[in-house]
C-alpha cells in the first residue's frame, strides 16, 4: 500500500450486525447468581434492572445480532472509524514492526462508549422506558449515555466516582449539557452512598460504589428507571464488536494481518470490541493472533486478582459473578485512568484469560503517560489516560521487535482522546504523577470478604 497512513471504510460497509462471541465461546460459562439466594438469577430479577432485549442478547447463541436501523443511523455520525498506520511512531522507535491503531476518539463524545450507549438507549425507548441510571468513572461512559439518552428523549441519572467528579469537571459539564443529572459518588442520594459517607466523609468513591448507587436508584424507582452499565456485561461487549469488524476489513485494505491485537482493560468493553472478532478468526480459521488486555498496576484484576465468585458491586445489590476480581470491597487509588478503576473484569474476558485464549499485562501509570506523550508527539493525537495503557503496550511490543528483528504487525485500539484529561498530563509533566503498585496486603484483605458460593463452576 505504499506509504498510506489512513484506511477508511465507506459508510456502506458499516456493520449490519454485532458479532456474538457466545456462538464460538471456547470455554463454558456459568450464570450470574442472585446476591441473596446464590442461585442462578431469574429474568424477573434482572428485568427490574435492564431492558428485556439486552437480557436476551446476553444469552443468545446466535453468531450475529442485527443492529437496528435507528442505531445504525446514529452510528453514521462517526462510523466507520478510521484505521491508521503509525508510521511516524515506527520511525521514532526505529522498529521493523508495523503499528496500526483503530481510532475511536472521532465519536461525538470522544471515545468508543457510544457504540453501546446508543444501542442501550434505543432498546430502552423501544420497550417504553423513560430513564436510565448509571455509573461513570472518568466520565466517558456517562457522556456517551447522556448523549444517547438525549437522542432518544430519555432521562439520564449519572453517579460519577467522586475522585473523577473532582478531577474532571469538564466531563461532568458535557453530561449536563446533554441533560443528564450528575451526582458525585458516594452521594447522599442513596442509602448506599449515605452509609459510606457516614463511615468516611472523604470517601474517594469507586466504580463498584457508583454501580451500587446506580442500581439502588433504579430498583427503588418503582419501575420508572432502568440501570445501564457501560462495560463488563455480555451485551455491552457485543455492541462494541463493530470496532473489530471494521478493523478486519481495514487491515485487509492495508494488505496485512495483525500478529498481536491490544486494548486497555477495566471492565473489558473496548478490549473486547477490537479483540473478539479477531478471536473468532483464531477459533474458526486457525489464525494465531495474540490478544493482549492491558490494565493498571494500581488496579490489576487480571494479573493479580483471583478467578472466582464475587459481588459485582460494593453493597451487594448486583448479581454475584464468576470473574477475575480484587474483591468487591477494593477501593482503588486516585489514579487518573478513572475508567480502569473497577475491582472485577468481564466474565467473558476473565474466562478467556483463565483458559489462555487472551493474555493480560499490567503497566504503571507513569509509564503509560510516557507512552501517551510519545504517541502524541509523533502521531498528533493525545490519548485518554485509559488508552495510554494500550499505547504503551504497543510501544513495548515494537521495541521488542527492534531488538529481535521480528517484523510483527501490531494493532491496538485507541479508545478515546485525552482532551479533557489535561490535569493528568500536567501532573506527569511536572513530575507529581506517582508510580503505584497495589499492595498485596490490601488485595488479601479485600479477598477475605468474598461471598461464600457453593454453585458449581
Amino acid at each position: 500500500m505504499g506509504d498510506q497512513t489512513r484506511f477508511d471504510l465507506p459508510q456502506s460497509r458499516l456493520p449490519k450486525a454485532w458479532y456474538n462471541l457466545n456462538a464460538d465461546m471456547p470455554v463454558p460459562m456459568v450464570p450470574p447468581l442472585h446476591p441473596e439466594t446464590k442461585e442462578p438469577v431469574t429474568p424477573e430479577f434482572l428485568s427490574v434492572l435492564s431492558p428485556m432485549a439486552l437480557l436476551g442478547q446476553d444469552v443468545s447463541p446466535d453468531a450475529e445480532i442485527e443492529i437496528p436501523e435507528p442505531v445504525r443511523e446514529i452510528y453514521r455520525l462517526w462510523r466507520p472509524t478510521p484505521l491508521f498506520r503509525a508510521r511516524r511512531l515506527e520511525q521514532h522507535l526505529e522498529t521493523c514492526a508495523h503499528i496500526y491503531y483503530k481510532y475511536e476518539g472521532v465519536s461525538p463524545v470522544g471515545s468508543h462508549k457510544p457504540n453501546t450507549a446508543v444501542a442501550q438507549a434505543f432498546f430502552l425507548k423501544d420497550e417504553g422506558g423513560k430513564c436510565f441510571t448509571t455509573e461513570t468513572g472518568a466520565g466517558q461512559w456517562g457522556s456517551a449515555l447522556a448523549m444517547a439518552c438525549n437522542f432518544f428523549d430519555l432521562g439520564c441519572e449519572v453517579y460519577m466516582v467522586r475522585v473523577s467528579y473532582d478531577q474532571k469537571p469538564y466531563r461532568r459539564h458535557v453530561m449536563e449539557s446533554f441533560g443528564a443529572t450528575v451526582y458525585p459518588s458516594p452521594s447522599m442520594n442513596t442509602a448506599a452512598g449515605q452509609s459510606l459517607l457516614e463511615a468516611n466523609p472523604d470517601h474517594p468513591g469507586s466504580l463498584g460504589v457508583a454501580i451500587s448507587e446506580g442500581i439502588e436508584a433504579a430498583v427503588t424507582s418503582g419501575g420508572e428507571k432502568k440501570y445501564s452499565l457501560g462495560s463488563f456485561l455480555p451485551h455491552v461487549l457485543l455492541h462494541q464488536t463493530v470496532i473489530g469488524q471494521e478493523a478486519l476489513e481495514q487491515m485487509e485494505m492495508a494488505g496485512e494481518y495483525p500478529d498481536v491485537v491490544i486494548g486497555c482493560a477495566g471492565g473489558g468493553s473496548n478490549f473486547s470490541g477490537i479483540a473478539f472478532p479477531f478471536l473468532r478468526e483464531n477459533l474458526r480459521n486457525q489464525r494465531t493472533t495474540r490478544l493482549v488486555a492491558v490494565e493498571p498496576t494500581a488496579c490489576p484484576s487480571l494479573t493479580r486478582g483471583t478467578y472466582t465468585w464475587d459481588n459485582a458491586d460494593v453493597i451487594g445489590m448486583a448479581p454475584i459473578i464468576k470473574m477475575h476480581t480484587l474483591g468487591h470491597t477494593f477501593i482503588p487509588p486516585r489514579i487518573h485512568a478513572g475508567g480502569l478503576r473497577y475491582h472485577g473484569m468481564s466474565p467473558q474476558v476473565s474466562a478467556l484469560v483463565d483458559s489462555g485464549h487472551i493474555e493480560a499485562q499490567a503497566i504503571d501509570q507513569v509509564d503509560t503517560f510516557e507512552g501517551g506523550l510519545m504517541f502524541a508527539q509523533t502521531e498528533g493525537i493525545l490519548p485518554a489516560p485509559e488508552s495510554n495503557h494500550a499505547v504503551r503496550a504497543a510501544i513495548n511490543e515494537a521495541v521488542a521487535c527492534r531488538e529481535t528483528g521480528d517484523e510483527k504487525v501490531i494493532l491496538f485500539n485507541l479508545s478515546g482522546h485525552g482532551n479533557f484529561d489535561m490535569a493528568a498530563y500536567g501532573a506527569y509533566s511536572d513530575g507529581t504523577l506517582e508510580r503505584y503498585e497495589y499492595p498485596e496486603s490490601e488485595i488479601t484483605e479485600a479477598m477475605s470478604h468474598l461471598p461464600e458460593v457453593d454453585f458449581p463452576g
